[in-house]
């Protein structure tokens, strides 16, 4: 019998392949993904069902670890994060839903991450070309670490807007997660803590809980004032002529 002719390198089947994983094609599937997690949530509105139509009654270690699984989906299909940490501190009191709070932040945030990483970063790095975009990409792509803490602990940036800005940075995966791991305890603490002192809002932790909120909120504001005058002057620098950069002639 005759061997079966091997496949020419340009066959239906390799253009087809290397179509469907194109940059476009990935960057395609993630804006579908997007587009259903936001449909779904507008339809649904899942948050409603973690802050009352979760089981009554349900506690201890099973319970908060099925609650940071549902947060971090959740958190990663654009549902608010103010309203799923008040429903944490609501269900499960002040420390077992700060736990949950924290693990489903962090969740969301690797969910996220790694879409638009594996999905988007080759398609939309080409597109980072004017001066304010190619300068939060090198803040983001330099100094990962600390610009996401400041991120995180000044909210302003949405949730969501942050991860897949950083995705599409050349930001590393570990420092990402920890800087939000790190950078989201405080206001997430005092949304938890107010979930938790609903019942009392005339209470000491709640009305400080509000304070931390409004102030954290305004302190926001204020270093997105000052980034922005920074992004400014590092847009408004011009980049070295690659040309006119030589290294000096040996003796």
């Amino acid at each position: 019998m005759l061997a079966p002719a091997p496949r020419p390198p340009g066959s239906l089947a390799v253009r087809c392949s290397r179509a469907l994983l194109s940059p476009r094609s990935r960057l395609s599937l993630l804006a579908v993904l997007l587009l259903s997690a936001a449909t779904l949530v507008v339809l649904y509105e899942p948050q409603r069902m973690l802050a009352s139509g979760w089981p009554p009654h349900s506690g201890g270690a099973g319970a908060v670890l099925l609650f940071g699984l549902a947060y971090g989906v959740c958190a990663a299909a654009f549902v608010p994060r103010p309203v799923l940490n008040l429903a944490a501190g609501a269900l499960f009191g002040a420390a077992a839903g700060l736990t949950g709070a924290l693990a489903g932040t962090v969740l969301g945030a690797g969910i996220a991450f790694t879409l638009g990483r594996f999905l988007g970063q080759d398609a939309l790095r080409p597109l980072v070309r004017g001066r304010w975009l190619t300068a939060a990409d090198g803040q983001l792509s330099r100094h990962g670490f600390r610009s996401m803490l400041a991120i995180r602990l000044f909210p302003g940036v949405p949730f969501a807007a942050a991860n897949y800005c950083a995705a599409v940075s050349r930001m590393r995966y570990v420092p990402f997660l920890v800087a939000t791991a790190l950078g989201s305890v405080p206001n997430t603490a005092a949304y938890v803590v107010a979930g938790a002192q609903a019942g009392e809002p005339g209470s000491p932790a709640f009305l400080f809980s509000a304070g931390f909120i409004v102030l954290s909120g305004l302190g926001g504001a204020v270093v997105a004032w000052r980034k922005r005058h920074g992004l400014r002057a590092a847009a408004r620098t011009p980049a070295p002529d690659p040309e006119r950069v030589r290294e000096p002639a040996l003796p």
